[in-house]
């Protein structure tokens, strides 16, 4: 049956997207069909036809998945910020770790083991920014989210993925608004004042951030908008963010305070971190912590490191590890950021960072013509990942380890391609889920350099410590870090190839050969043979 535009068919759904798009087929033909579910049969209102597939609405459930559950908010779909409020949580992360691993292997062509995907202990009430957009419709103000793939302000003024403070905050702008009678931004007339609502909480401490965004300098009656909004419990932060610019970037250049702090603080990872308006801060701190603790499993420090943390925004990551490290280098581009990184850096009394505002590239280029040669590698790069030079130059330090944070598996795959070029494996992969009910999904992946006589399989099992590589050969720097973090001793390669060879096992000609026959090598001592003997023996390398 060839299909066509109004065509209603009977369709069972059998796969979903990342946006929440079930995936059914008619003829052989896909047809993707929005907030469906796998398992549901449906009839479908076909919309438009393409060459080898379609795209469709749901006209009626005939029969549910047992994955649908009523969603939770009263504007899903037409609201763009949620994919998956149609289905239980435990369906979402199914297709988000399924969604992550199809990309590794499709697009990047690499199979790290991909370990059970992180899933968030709460998915209401999460999120910890928002930017609302306000429009006037019919004369109606307008404040949410945009709907799918347009700029319509669909009304949400009280997302179950936001705090409740945040409703608490708009009610007081619509009031003063109407009190005001302030402008609403036109996008398309580039006219009106007032463009968005940026809002940010500390979660751990309660403080929030508040933000007007306006196409202007000044508002009218700014003294009544202070007062008003000082009433609101916890709110420390008032400012003002002025884009004239005929952009869709929400933020301009320059921020004014118009009462409180120029910025709030969180804790996180048992650090303070000062955000300001332009800094990058993830959106769920609990979560967050979580993303970092397997960052940091996966570099596997032992306090003699020398750390380069690429894309380091405010210092998060890196910072949160420098106890672990000899020496914290940070690089990010946005000036704001690396500001308040180093101020990050002071509150919590860490001495062995430095931060440098520069591109990622162009610094690590820099870096490696000083002569820096980092252990470990820490990329956390923005959804568009790392550019070719930047993989280059990253891999050309030849570090131990390289930690690969990122937002878009997409990105990510493509540049885990390009690392393997360059002679560094993705070896495990963690998905975090730090955005329940979006189409959004962070991932951890280790990448390492495997030495000629050194082979990684990718077959892992990371329960205990998710650097371990079983059933395989762990390479020199994992060996010692765990003689390291298990038993306090520092072991050279010399003193593992020698315990190696004992056991049969193979090493490089260059391993545990003198300079000539008359020259003497240190032998490796009995307590340190004893500890490396007990690392083979955990990364399955003898029995």
């Amino acid at each position: 049956m060839e299909l066509h535009k109004n065509d209603v068919v009977t369709l069972t759904v059998d796969a979903c997207t990342i946006d929440g798009s079930g995936i059914g087929r008619a003829d052989g033909m896909a047809v993707f069909l929005p907030a469906a579910a796998v398992g549901d049969t449906v009839s479908a209102h076909i919309l438009k036809v393409k060459k080898n597939y379609a795209f469709a609405k749901v006209a009626q459930v005939i029969a549910p998945s047992p994955d649908r559950i009523p969603p939770a908010c009263p504007v899903f779909p037409r609201c763009g910020g949620c994919a998956f409020q149609h289905i239980a949580y435990e369906a979402e992360c199914r297709i988000k770790a399924q969604h992550v691993a199809d990309c590794l292997q499709r697009i990047g062509g690499v199979t790290p083991a991909v370990q059970p995907l992180l899933a968030a202990p709460e998915t209401r009430h999460y999120r910890n920014k928002a930017q609302y957009p306000l429009a006037l419709r019919d004369g109606q103000l307008q404040i949410g989210f945009y709907a799918p793939h347009s700029h319509r302000v669909v009304h949400c003024p009280d997302c179950s993925l936001q705090p409740p403070e945040f409703a608490q905050i708009l009610a007081v702008f619509e009031r003063w608004i109407r009190e005001s009678g302030v402008s609403i931004y036109d996008e398309t007339a580039h006219a009106g004042l007032l463009r968005h609502i940026y809002l940010r909480k500390g979660a751990a401490t309660g403080e929030l951030m508040v933000c007007a965004v306006i196409n202007g300098e000044r508002l009218p009656r700014e003294a009544a908008l202070v007062e008003a909004l000082q009433a609101v419990p916890g709110v420390k932060s008032i400012l003002l963010n002025s884009n004239t610019a005929d952009t869709n970037v929400v933020l301009g250049p320059a921020c004014r305070t118009l009462w409180g702090a120029d910025a709030i603080e969180d804790r996180l990872c048992g650090l303070t971190f000062r955000i300001s308006p332009l800094s990058f801060y993830q959106v769920n701190r609990d979560q967050a912590e979580r993303l970092y603790q397997t960052a940091a499993d996966y570099a596997a420090l032992t306090g003699s490191e020398t750390l380069l943390d690429l894309y380091c925004g405010t210092g998060t990551i890196g910072l949160t590890m420098a106890h672990k490290t000899k020496r914290l280098i940070g690089v990010e581009v946005v000036p704001a950021a690396i500001e308040d990184a180093k101020i990050n850096a002071l509150r919590n009394g860490i001495h062995n960072a430095e931060f440098l505002c520069a591109d990622a590239g162009e610094a690590a280029k820099t870096l490696r013509e000083r002569g820096l040669q980092p252990d470990v590698v820490i990329l956390d790069p923005p959804r568009k990942g790392c550019s070719p030079e930047t993989v280059a130059q990253v891999a050309a330090f030849r570090p131990d380890r390289i930690v690969y944070v990122s937002c878009d598996p997409a990105t990510l795959a493509r540049d885990c391609a390009a690392f393997a070029e360059h002679g560094y494996q993705p070896v495990s992969a963690t998905p975090v889920d730090l955005f329940p009910r979006t189409g959004h999904i962070e991932t951890v992946v280790l990448l390492v350099k495997l030495p000629p006589d050194d082979v990684i399989k990718v077959k892992l099992d990371v329960s205990e410590l998710p650097v371990s590589i079983h059933d395989g050969d762990a390479t020199y720097p994992e060996i010692k870090a765990y003689v390291e973090k298990q038993f306090g001793l520092k072991v050279s390669s010399l003193y593992i190839s020698q315990v190696k060879r004992k056991f049969g096992l193979p090493v490089a000609d260059s391993y545990n050969k003198p300079k000539s026959e008359k020259s003497r090598q240190p032998q490796c001592p009995p307590e340190k043979e004893k500890a490396i003997t007990e690392a083979l023996k955990y990364f399955k390398m003898i029995p």
